[in-house]
C-alpha cells in the first residue's frame, strides 16, 4: 500500500491563491463548503486545511509531510522544519508582508527605546519579544486576538501588526516606528519527508516548476506537468 502524501494547505488569506497555484501545477483542488479536507484529483495526495499560524508545528510533528505557510509563523513557533522554497509572487496574499511596530499618531514614542516598560499588543509574541531583546528593551507583550490596530493608545501603548500595503495602519491613524520582520510564503517539509528514498534531498525546489507554470500562458504550461511537480513535492521514505 502506497504512502499518501499529506499536504497542509493554509486556510484563510493564502487559501484561494494556493488553490490556484496547485491548479497551475496540474492538480485540480476543490474545497467543499465547511470541509477542512479539500478534494484533489490525485489518489496519492491528501490535502488538509490548516491555519497558517499552526502549519509549521504540525509539519514538525509529522502530522503533515509538507505545507505552505509564512516564514513569520515558522519563526514564531520555532518549529524545526525544512524550508524547500520561497513562494513569493505578485499574487494576492503571496507578496511580501511586514510586521510593523506602530504607535498612535501624536504619541510621544519616537523609537523602540521609548517603549521601555510599556504595553505592546500583537499576535506574534515570540517574534516581538526577540525583537525587543535585540534592542535591549523590556516591555509587556500581550497576545492580541484581533483588531490589533485599534488598541493604541487606550488598550496598548504600541502594537506589532502585519501589513502588506500599510493601508490599515494609515486608516487607524498609526505611525510606524520600525519593521520587526518581513515575511513571504514558504514551502516547508518535515525533515524526514524532505529526502527521497536514497536519503538525498531533491535538487530543485517546487517553486521552480510552479514558477514555470505561472509564467507560461498557453499550452506550454503543461511542460510543468503534475508528475514533474510531484517529483519536487517530497515524499517520505
Amino acid at each position: 500500500m502506497k504512502k499518501v502524501l499529506r499536504i497542509g494547505l493554509p486556510k484563510g488569506s493564502l487559501q484561494e491563491t494556493t488553490v490556484k497555484l496547485f491548479g497551475l501545477a496540474g492538480w485540480r483542488v476543490r474545497t467543499p463548503e465547511r470541509s477542512y479536507y479539500p478534494e484533489i484529483d490525485d489518489p496519492e495526495v491528501e490535502c488538509i486545511l490548516i491555519r497558517a499560524q499552526e502549519m509549521a508545528r504540525y509539519v514538525e510533528h509529522g502530522a503533515m509531510d509538507c505545507g505552505i505557510t509564512g516564514i513569520d509563523w515558522v519563526l514564531e513557533s520555532k518549529a524545526k522544519v525544512k524550508e524547500l522554497a520561497d513562494l513569493a509572487a505578485p499574487w494576492p496574499n503571496y507578496r511580501t508582508v511586514r510586521w510593523l511596530l506602530a504607535v498612535k499618531e501624536g504619541s510621544p514614542f519616537k523609537s523602540v527605546k521609548d517603549l521601555q516598560g510599556k504595553r505592546i499588543a500583537t499576535e506574534v509574541i515570540g517574534l516581538t519579544q526577540r525583537y525587543l531583546r535585540q534592542h535591549g528593551v523590556k516591555a509587556e507583550v500581550e497576545f492580541s486576538y484581533g483588531a490589533t490596530e485599534v488598541k493604541p493608545p487606550l488598550l496598548a501603548d504600541a502594537i506589532v501588526d502585519v501589513s502588506e500595503t500599510g493601508s490599515s495602519i494609515r486608516a487607524n491613524n498609526l505611525r510606524v516606528l520600525d519593521t520587526v520582520i518581513e515575511s513571504t510564503p514558504r514551502f516547508i517539509a518535515h525533515p524526514a519527508a524532505a529526502q527521497d528514498q536514497r536519503g538525498v534531498a531533491h535538487p530543485r525546489p517546487p517553486a521552480a516548476g510552479l514558477g514555470g507554470a505561472r509564467r507560461d500562458a498557453g499550452g506550454t504550461r503543461r511542460k510543468c506537468a503534475r508528475r514533474e511537480v510531484a517529483a519536487h513535492i517530497i515524499r517520505a521514505p
